[in-house]
């Protein structure tokens, strides 16, 4: 082995030092180069219900507000005015993001589909303390339904869908990384361009399916606190589209777009016993 070649395996040694982790700024700046396009909204109203009883109604006031009204997620008697951004996942799929500014550390997800009526929400909240051993940030989930249209189609919820497969993301020209899902509970993930390249970890994550090829991932970091929301279009279209709620340099509650493709590698299936 020469110099060089000693020098570079003692750089990759060292890049999986946790305590030499880029911050979660670093890692999230421009992450949402191949985002798909955002949607303006602007003067439509959706309701919404949700398992357990919630309720949510959302009025898009312009391009960036939303008035979001709902008792179970406690919001002001008459709506809550908040930011949002919106995203056609599918010409029927919308994915929209209320990133909070009426409340710190907090970010509420719904997706809902014009056509079969189905929903659901991720309710992503930052914990004020850290406990060793557990995410920073949490996240609930629920299934529901969009008002006044006839509900068709299976009901989202968790699968299996995605345990075993390999997929590498491109979400813009200096952000790559790879995912194995390896349960229904956790998932692998490295680096291969970008900030963070040469870390990698296995986190919690949450995996749905809301229609025929799409699919809610959500993961929630151990190390850096951060947890994300994603809708993978595993369709013709091959697209990703999420967002992250984090604590930045500062210690500040962050919120961030993210988006990109998606270059499946292939997938494992086991023979008897299966992951959890």
């Amino acid at each position: 082995m020469t110099q060089s070649q000693r020098v570079e395996v003692g750089v990759r040694v060292d890049a999986a030092d946790q305590s030499q982790w880029k911050t979660y700024d670093d890692f999230a700046a421009g992450i949402d180069a191949y985002r798909l396009p955002g949607a303006d909204l602007t003067g439509q109203t959706v309701e919404l219900r949700f398992d357990g009883g919630t309720e949510l109604r959302l009025r898009f006031l312009d391009a960036a507000t939303v008035r979001w009204t709902s008792a179970q997620l406690l919001s002001a008697a008459d709506g809550t005015v908040d930011p949002y951004d919106a995203v056609r996942v599918r010409d029927d799929v919308v994915f929209v993001n209320l990133p909070f500014a009426s409340r710190d550390g907090e970010a509420l997800t719904v997706v809902w589909s014009r056509t079969t009526g189905r929903a659901l929400l991720a309710h992503s909240v930052i914990a004020p303390e850290k406990t060793e051993g557990v995410p920073q940030v949490g996240q609930t989930f629920a299934a529901g339904e969009v008002a006044g249209i006839v509900v068709t189609g299976a009901r989202p919820g968790p699968t299996r869908d995605l345990v075993g497969m390999r997929n590498v993301y491109r979400y813009s020209p200096s952000h790559l990384y790879e995912h194995v899902y390896l349960s229904s509970e956790r998932y692998a993930w490295q680096c291969l361009q970008g900030e963070q390249r040469g870390h990698g970890d296995v986190d919690l994550s949450t995996l749905w399916k809301f229609a025929d090829g799409l699919y809610l991932f959500c993961f929630r970091e151990f190390v850096i606190p951060v947890a994300s929301v994603w809708l993978h279009d595993l369709g013709y279209e091959l697209r990703t589209t999420g967002i992250f709620l984090g604590i930045n340099a500062e210690g500040s509650a962050d919120h961030r777009r993210a988006g990109g493709h998606i270059y499946p590698l292939g997938a494992v299936r086991y023979p008897d016993v299966q992951p959890v």
